[in-house]
This record gives C-alpha cells, sequence and structure tokens, in this order.
C-alpha cells in the first residue's frame, strides 16, 4: 500500500506523535528508495488502524475534549499533539498557525525537554472545534531581557494585557472563551455582510494570538466547559468585536474582567445593526437557538435606530421600546436574564465643554422600559457623558478614533471618527459597563475578578499609561454605522 508524498507527509504528523518520525525523513525514503516508501507506508497502516480504533485524538481530529497540544521541534509531552513553526492551518489538517508570522523554536534553559516556539511578531493559532464554550490553558516562557504577553482571542477579545514573565521562567495562563458558527439549524443561518466573511468570530476554529514583547508558547490544552455562564451581547458597532485595528468597541475588552471557567462571552453584536435589522438577519435567533437557563443577554443599541431615513429606523416611545420589551420576553422565556445597557454618547461638545446629547429620547426611552419590566439597567449613557467631560474636548479624542494621516499602512487621510473607539475608549467604556454590574444585585457580579480596581469615570485611567500591542489585522475601512 504505497501512498503519495502529501498523504504520506500528512499521516506522518499522527506517526510523529507516537514515534517521532520527521516529515523530513519521510521525503527522503520517497526520493531514494521505492521499498522503503511501501515498508513506511505499511508501518503506517499498522500503527494507524489500532490507533483509530482505541479513539485516539490525533492531528487531524483535534475537536476531542482535552486537546493538547505541544509547541516546539523536540520530543512531544505524553499525550499532546506536536506542532512545528512549519505546521499552518488549513481546513485539511484542522490546527496549526495562521502565515504571516516569523516562528523560531527555542527550549527552555535549564530543562531540555521544555521547548517553545516565538516570534518577534504577533502569531496566531487556530484548532477547529465544535460551537460552545472552552476552557484554554496556556503555557508560555519568559525570554531573553523578559516577556510581557498579550493574549487575544477569535476576533481581538481581550484576555490577558501586558503580562510580566521572567526570563527562564513559564508561566500558565487559564481563560475561557467562546466559538460560534453562523449555522442555526434547519437550513438556516445568520445572513452576515460581506465584512463578516473570513472573521475569525465566525469561522470553524478557535483562535488564539499571541502578542507582546518576546511572546514565546510551550504548551496549550484546550478543553470543553458545559457549565460556564454565558454572557450574550446583541448591539452594534460600538459592542461588537471589531477584527481590525485600530478600531474597538467594550464588548471585545469585556472578557478579561471575568474568572477564567466560570464565565464565557459570546458577542454577537455587528456593526450597523439596530433592534429590527438584528432580528431581520436571524442574528436574535442565532443568538436564542444557544442561550439558557442562567445566562445573560446584554442589549445595546440605539445608535442606528435612530436613523430616520433607514428600515431599521423605530421610535424611542414606540417601536423601540416595544423591540426591547420582545428582546426581554425572549430571553426570560428561556431562563436567561436580560440587562439593558443604554448607548454611550457620541464626541460632540458645546461652547461650554459639555456634551450634547446626539441619542434623543432613546436612553430615556430604555430606563422606562427597564422600570415597567423590572429589568436592570446599566446607564452607559450617563458614565460616559462624565467620562467625556472629565477628559474635555481635546482630552477625549484619545477615547475615539483621531489620527493624523500615515498613522496606519494605506492611511492617506487623517481619522476623525467621534462615533468609533479606540482601544483605550473600548476599555475604559468596559469599566463603566464593569461598575455598572458591580453595582447591580446581579448575581454574575460575583465572577468577576476578585483584584479588580473600583473604576470612576470621573477618574479615567491615564492615556499615557495605556498600552495594548497591535493586533496583526489592520484596516481603516470604517465600520457599518455613525
Amino acid at each position: 500500500m504505497a501512498l503519495s508524498i502529501k498523504k504520506s507527509v500528512k499521516y506522518l504528523r499522527i506517526l510523529n506523535i507516537y514515534l517521532n518520525i520527521k516529515p523530513a525523513q519521510i521525503m527522503i525514503f520517497h526520493a531514494k528508495n521505492k521499498k522503503s516508501v511501501v515498508l513506511i507506508n505499511a508501518l503506517m497502516v499498522a500503527v494507524l488502524i489500532p490507533i483509530f480504533f482505541m479513539g485516539s485524538s490525533c492531528c487531524n481530529n483535534p475537536t476531542e475534549p482535552g486537546t493538547r497540544f505541544d509547541f516546539g521541534d523536540g520530543k512531544p509531552l505524553k499525550n499532546f499533539v506536536k506542532v512545528t513553526p512549519g505546521m499552518l492551518y488549513s481546513e485539511a489538517d484542522s490546527f496549526g498557525f495562521l502565515r504571516g508570522a516569523d516562528l523560531q523554536v527555542g527550549k527552555l534553559s535549564g530543562n531540555k525537554d521544555r521547548d517553545y516556539i516565538s516570534s518577534r511578531d504577533p502569531f496566531i493559532f487556530l484548532a477547529d472545534v465544535p460551537e460552545g464554550n472552552y476552557n484554554i490553558s496556556l503555557t508560555a516562557v519568559g525570554m531573553e531581557g523578559n516577556s510581557l504577553l498579550t493574549i487575544k482571542t477569535e476576533s481581538r477579545r481581550l484576555i490577558v494585557q501586558n503580562l510580566e514573565i521572567p526570563e527562564g521562567e513559564t508561566k500558565t495562563i487559564q481563560f475561557t472563551t467562546n466559538v460560534r458558527r453562523p449555522e442555526i439549524g434547519n437550513g438556516k443561518e445568520v445572513r452576515r455582510k460581506p465584512r463578516e466573511y473570513g472573521h475569525f468570530n465566525w469561522d470553524r476554529s478557535l483562535s488564539i494570538e499571541i502578542n507582546g514583547v518576546n511572546p514565546a508558547v510551550s504548551s496549550l490544552e484546550i478543553t470543553r466547559n458545559e457549565t460556564a455562564i454565558t454572557v450574550f451581547l446583541a448591539g452594534n458597532s460600538t459592542v461588537t468585536d471589531q477584527k481590525h485595528e485600530p478600531y474597538s468597541a467594550w464588548g471585545q475588552m469585556l472578557p478579561g474582567f471575568f474568572k477564567s471557567g466560570r464565565v464565557a462571552v459570546a458577542n454577537h453584536a455587528e456593526s450597523g445593526e439596530a433592534l429590527k435589522s438584528f432580528i431581520g438577519e436571524k442574528r436574535l435567533e442565532k443568538l436564542l437557538s444557544q442561550i439558557r437557563s442562567g445566562d445573560y443577554l446584554f442589549i445595546q443599541f440605539a445608535h442606528n435606530d435612530q436613523k430616520t431615513k433607514s428600515s431599521a429606523y423605530a421610535a424611542p416611545f414606540g417601536d423601540y421600546q416595544d423591540l426591547l420589551k420582545r428582546y426581554i420576553s425572549e430571553a426570560r422565556s428561556r431562563g436567561a436574564t436580560p440587562v439593558l445597557v443604554t448607548p454611550m454618547l457620541r464626541r460632540s461638545f458645546d461652547e461650554e465643554g459639555l456634551v450634547i446629547n446626539t441619542h434623543g429620547d432613546y436612553p430615556e426611552a430604555m430606563r422606562q422600559v427597564a422600570k415597567e419590566v423590572e429589568v436592570t439597567l446599566i446607564d452607559l449613557f450617563a458614565m460616559s457623558k462624565v467620562l467625556y467631560e472629565t477628559l474635555g474636548p481635546e482630552d477625549s479624542k484619545k477615547l475615539f478614533l483621531h489620527y493624523p494621516m500615515g498613522s496606519f499602512p494605506g492611511q492617506e487621510k487623517e481619522i476623525q471618527d467621534n462615533s468609533h473607539h479606540s482601544t483605550y475608549g473600548a476599555y475604559e467604556l468596559a469599566k463603566c459597563v464593569v461598575k455598572g454590574l458591580r453595582e447591580s444585585q446581579l448575581e454574575l457580579a460575583d465572577y468577576l475578578l476578585e483584584d479588580l480596581p473600583d473604576f470612576d469615570p470621573s477618574h479615567p485611567d491615564p492615556f499615557s499609561s495605556w498600552d495594548l500591542p497591535l493586533s496583526p489585522s489592520i484596516d481603516i475601512t470604517k465600520p457599518d454605522g455613525n
């Protein structure tokens, strides 16, 4: 039974776990000795058949609970799948690195059996998994001069920011993330926008971005989590997981505020959405197909609902309130807890340095609904007013997208966007949401990290102390909704 080089190398990845035979060796056998090809392929059959019947996980099926990856070129840890720098992701292999980074291998000083993969650039590892919540345990290595590790999952969801790892030491970071796909069932799926195709939030894989100063990873374990509370987010561009730098939103900053293993954030918000379009595009239907008793649904709209020339327009004290009640009722009927979040203000100041309300009656309409149906309300509108006015007309630009020409590749014009937020602005707004959650009577607040400092929007974090490494994906095209 002879196989092609391509298939031999593919199956050799499985053998490499057990026999530590390298792809280069099999290619030499192919080139020099046809008899060796037959013998090696016979060996593959002899080894693979019992492996498959034993139900062992292999590189073409890393979706089993407890999938474990060992990074480097040395002997793999027991029951770990070996991952070397040349293993690029493909659907056929179902795991690997995203092309682009210059990856290097190394061994931990004083521990010849502990190897790792590092890069001077951010790098992304993907592994196909079914949709759901997953616990991830990642062991990172401190490189020469120490490392500062930043981890993001899927489309730039912030998990860890600038974690210091001393040279020669390892640290294991544990976190929980949500993976979803567009299919709903019965042949239906979410009606995505062109910009969403190729989006990490809708693909087959769990993606993990390793970023920072001298980032290096030694091992990774992925385990299905069936018990975590899921916080679903429904909203627009100011909430969504923005895929590309420099845009950001508070929803993608939220995951890092919760305890690992206890809470996962499923951000279904999307740019340009309103309450009506979120239903029409089957986003609410998808969300409701996943939500279960004990979960939460955070709802923040209004930016696009107020556009009178749009088919998504909803009058504040009419359709808008009725639709909010529908979302609330749908969540409650499934045993989930709805939470209303008023929209943050746009950056618009009057001559006295006070923020102008460009949302009209929508925030008040939400407050009335919250009171009428007894649902928790986080007044991000009110907190954002304090935040913006504290910083003032000039310094508040740092919360938004204000960059001179040439700040990013291909940027030929100055960016002046007073609706969408920078990473700094998104993080400060996420802190406002967390503050509102803490002040509520919701059980979810018990699962926030215990060492979180109190936050006061009248005393924002200084911009000079903000440092979040850029993700490799940059696109200055303005998201839908303004």
